[in-house]
């Protein structure tokens, strides 16, 4: 896999002090499409070792998978479903410490691109987590599909990640198998490109019943480095209705990031 096209170099001041109080990002804003929300954010968490499978997918067989009420975003008249294995640590809402036996698990999402009144976002097909009280909470209070999955992470923080996740329930089985490495050197998407297209998003939306909410999050450019995946079995899109090929477009890998995220709000 070749270094990460169309990127800028990551500033090496960012890694120093990026972890410095949650709050800390917010003074960096001027990336973002639109302000981050006056209200205060309700948890922080941090994302790590996390690798992006991006899959080219024909607009028209898209559309019938996702609610109407959103319109499909596309990248030159390309739609795109993501794949994104990784894990979490140090999530906590404001004011209190994050515990490592409820703070830290591993989660899988599967993903598209959308928009609504003009704002761009993530509508998700699926989340599967390992913690099963994260999995309830998200389903309660966000709204989002997420399913239980009996999920192992090797190499935490190493030069390769092995890991696996499947389904413990949910309407149709889903497994992902594998291991990956980030490889060539670290940089940020430049602004109209497909890569940050593809990952410089700052709100997710879901649906329940006749309902829409959209939650805000923040967090600083992602520090991106060109991935190499070997996958043993990934069937994750399959019960959305999504039949991918057995190779991604485009993989990229983020060591970790920081993300505050926003209450949702109902839109409709």
């Amino acid at each position: 896999m070749p270094e990460l096209p169309n990127a800028s170099p990551a500033d090496p001041e960012e890694g120093r002090t990026r972890w410095i109080g949650a709050d800390s990002i917010l003074f960096a804003t001027q990336h973002r499409p639109w302000p981050a929300p006056m209200t205060p954010w309700v948890m922080t968490q941090r994302w790590n070792d996390l690798l992006f499978l991006h899959y080219e997918v024909a607009p028209e067989k898209l559309r019938p998978l996702v609610p109407d009420v959103f319109s499909l975003d596309t990248f030159l008249n390309r739609a795109w479903v993501s794949i994104t294995p990784f894990w979490i640590n140090q999530l906590r809402p404001p004011g209190i410490p994050s515990l490592p036996w409820i703070s830290q698990f591993a989660e899988l999402n599967v993903r598209t691109y959308v928009t609504v009144g003009g704002k761009p976002g993530v509508y998700f097909f699926s989340l599967d987590a390992s913690h099963l009280s994260a999995v309830w909470g998200a389903r309660v209070f966000y709204r989002l599909p997420y399913w239980h999955a009996d999920m192992k992470v090797k190499g935490r923080g190493g030069p390769e990640i092995e890991y696996r996740s499947k389904r413990t329930h949910g309407p149709r089985p889903a497994e992902l198998r594998g291991s990956y490495r980030p490889i060539g050197k670290v940089g940020h998407a430049y602004p109209d490109t497909i890569e940050y297209f593809l990952t410089e998003r700052y709100c997710l939306y879901s649906v329940s019943g006749k309902r829409l909410y959209r939650a805000d999050i923040h967090h600083l450019p992602w520090a991106l480095q060109a991935a190499d995946a070997s996958l043993e079995r990934n069937n994750m899109a399959a019960p959305a209705g999504v039949d991918l090929p057995a190779k991604p477009d485009l993989q990229y890998f983020s060591r970790s990031i920081k993300v505050l995220v926003w209450a949702p709000e109902r839109l409709r």
